[in-house]
């Protein structure tokens, strides 16, 4: 994977509190469907507390608890607090908890949008040059073939697929750039949130032709 993005990566950055929201959702996600990536996490937590352990106090300024007030003051005025569980979405327990606030009523109430081989469904996530999508896979159905212009960080929610990575099922984590080239295919129904920074770019025979018509 170029650029240095990795889930190690990922995860210290979701424990220093400096993803920006689509990819903070995504590990989110990840944490929420696998116990594995949940055991790999607490260790990162444990290793920032040791560290911090490790480090000579500083004096505060004067008014470093006045500033500290009025930044959680400022953090308050613009949290949003996630809806309450509806009936409809305590009987749906395929929605992760930090995808609740996206699917209140539950996956199957999303307005999807049919794109042939997949159904879609792009989140409202107000991070500049992110997309987030749900992408909904029927069992034996393919993702056309195609690279990346920059990263896609997937997480499955239900199901599995397979690529030329390997078969990724419900709680793992792929990330994929530009020297990924594949056409993902699901072994069985597949229910994955899809995280890109930059377009696709389709590879196939027919594909490069619509790369100037799709921006996917």
């Amino acid at each position: 994977m170029s650029d240095g993005l990795t889930l190690d990566e990922l995860l210290l950055g979701h424990a220093a509190g400096t993803l920006p929201e689509a990819l903070d959702l995504v590990v989110r996600t990840h944490l929420a469907l696998s116990p594995e990536g949940r055991r790999r996490y607490a260790i990162y937590r444990a290793l920032g507390g040791a560290l911090l352990e490790t480090i000579e106090p500083v004096p505060l300024r004067a008014d470093a608890w006045e500033r500290l007030e009025r930044a959680l003051d400022r953090a308050d005025d613009r949290r949003v607090e996630a809806p309450r569980a509806t009936a409809a979405e305590r009987r749906d327990i395929r929605v992760p908890e930090p995808l609740r606030p996206y699917a209140p009523e539950g996956f199957e109430r999303l307005p999807w949008r049919n794109l042939g081989p997949a159904m879609e469904f792009e989140l409202p996530i107000a991070t500049p040059g992110y997309r987030a999508r749900l992408i909904r896979l029927k069992g034996g159905k393919g993702i056309p073939r195609h690279t990346h212009r920059g990263h896609e960080i997937t997480v499955v929610i239900e199901g599995s697929f397979r690529d030329v990575q390997g078969v990724h099922r419900r709680g793992d984590l792929v990330i994929a750039d530009a020297t990924v080239d594949h056409s993902p295919v699901a072994d069985e129904d597949c229910l994955c949130l899809a995280v890109t920074d930059a377009p696709l770019k389709l590879t196939g025979p027919f594909g490069r032709l619509l790369n100037p018509i799709l921006r996917i």
